[in-house]
């Protein structure tokens, strides 16, 4: 598929020199010569063809006043359901359950006239930093298929990485949208805690968890963003417009950088995050050197407040309400035979942690003073933002690594060192490409990333097409 945005596909629908059957048919071709070695999908979706003449159908009819994304190719990572398809968050358990319904950013996704290519692979569950942890096998990136996509919506960036769909929706709850954006060279955005309903998303950390888009630029991750955005009914945690004030875009922003926060970055990524820098710079922007303790801490609490959550969450896969049923001699034996045949080590790993510091005798020694951790983050945040209008940083410390590299799962745990602080503390992120750097010959994207206050989106939005120049 030629590298187009969805606004230059929308017009070149609307002028007739491109149809939505054209861009199915490029999606498939990128499907059959690049899905059997990616693996970005766990299914691709069988009514394609039909959908696109649906959307034929619809620009002739209604012409300009079709619906935003009409036509337009969509992959959904797989732990967001898509009505009547199979929704597997890439786990064993859940391998032939059926999407009773639209998750609430697909209804607005597909009333705004989207076709769904597929269910995305990722991290089971949600959980990892390279898409190795899928009960179905790993994505590869497509830039070096030696090397991870990132995770855990490896799955989602890379199908638009390989182009098999224009844009893509992961989600996030400590860096899975923009890392796997970092790794595969994309736009990704974790909006505002609250900005876009969680409803149909499978749980991970209620707390911490957004979905969001990846796109090849920052003005269709801006227009996704505004189709799935809003107030939801069935999600109490999303909020009204209102509940945060109006952020403003400036002519120049005061940009703040904890440089104290950079130490151990590999030279290349330094440089390459000085460079953009000095971009921002150049452009008219000041530099500000910030200072965030706690922020490093963040990692740290992470660990402790996700996995708490984790426990919860998937208390409710127990084999007898949906998913995976092992029968045993006692409820109690279906119960263990059930999670330990269903769950990978990534799950039982975090379940076990999880459940461990929630336990009588250490919930305030672990997870009370993670919160507490969480609120000095907030208070911090609160505090720089009254002296600068974003907070810049590298996406992740090093480009994608080798399968196998990080078998020990305290070194993947540290690639999320500068992007768990946005979903701590609720505010807006977003990565942008700045650039490759080199590993064995191959150039690999790495990103930067810029956080604003809550409610911030359209601030990051005009920073970031500012410096990608659209």
């Amino acid at each position: 598929m030629a590298k187009r945005t969805i606004q230059e596909t929308r017009t070149l629908y609307q002028n007739g020199e491109l149809s939505p059957q054209d861009v199915i048919a490029e999606c498939m071709n990128v499907l059959a010569l690049r899905e059997p070695d990616v693996h970005a999908y766990v299914d691709v979706f069988s009514d394609l063809e039909k959908r696109a003449e649906e959307a034929q159908k619809t620009l002739e009819q209604k012409g300009g006043e079709a619906p935003l994304l009409t036509g337009i190719p969509i992959a959904m990572k797989g732990n967001i359901l898509v009505n009547g398809e199979r929704a597997t968050a890439s786990s064993k358990i859940l391998e032939n359950y059926i999407a009773p319904y639209d998750a609430t950013v697909t209804a607005r996704l597909r009333a705004a006239g989207a076709i769904f290519v597929g269910a995305t692979n990722m991290d089971e569950f949600a959980m990892g930093s390279s898409t190795e942890n899928s009960a179905f096998g790993p994505t590869k990136n497509p830039h070096d298929t030696s090397r991870v996509p990132g995770g855990s919506s490896g799955g989602s960036a890379a199908a638009v990485a390989m182009e098999s769909a224009l844009a893509s929706l992961g989600t996030d709850t400590g860096g899975s949208v923009r890392g796997p954006a970092s790794f595969c060279g994309l736009v990704g955005l974790k909006p505002t805690y609250g900005a876009v309903s969680r409803y149909g998303l499978m749980a991970m950390g209620s707390s911490l968890d957004q979905a969001g888009p990846l796109t090849h630029t920052v003005g269709d991750a801006e227009l996704i963003f505004n189709v799935i955005r809003g107030k939801d009914q069935y999600d109490a945690t999303s909020w009204d417009e209102g509940v945060y004030p109006e952020v403003s875009v400036k002519e120049m922003y005061r940009i703040g950088v904890p440089y104290a926060f950079l130490e151990g970055l590999a030279p290349d990524v330094r440089a390459l995050f000085d460079a953009a820098l000095a971009k921002l710079t150049a452009d008219g922007h000041t530099i500000v050197d910030i200072s965030l303790p706690y922020m490093k801490e963040g990692l740290a609490a992470y660990y402790i407040v996700m996995p708490a959550e984790v426990s919860s969450n998937l208390a409710r896969f127990d084999g007898v309400r949906f998913g995976l049923h092992v029968s045993g001699d006692t409820l109690l034996d279906d119960y263990r035979k059930t999670r330990a045949l269903g769950f990978g080590a990534e799950v039982k790993r975090r379940i076990l942690l999880g459940t461990y510091v929630l336990s009588s005798g250490y919930y305030d020694a672990y997870y009370g003073t993670a919160e507490r951790v969480r609120d000095r983050m907030r208070e911090e945040l609160a505090q720089n933002f009254e002296n600068v209008d974003v907070i810049v940083t590298p996406t992740t410390p090093t480009p994608a690594w080798k399968f196998g590299e990080k078998a020990d799962p305290l070194s993947m745990y540290l690639e999320d060192i500068y992007t768990v602080g946005a979903n701590l503390t609720g505010v807006p992120a977003i990565s942008i490409p700045a650039g490759t750097v080199t590993r064995d010959t191959v150039h690999l994207p790495i990103g930067i990333q810029a956080m604003a206050p809550h409610n911030g989106e359209k601030r990051l939005f005009d920073i970031a097409k500012r410096y990608r120049g659209e």
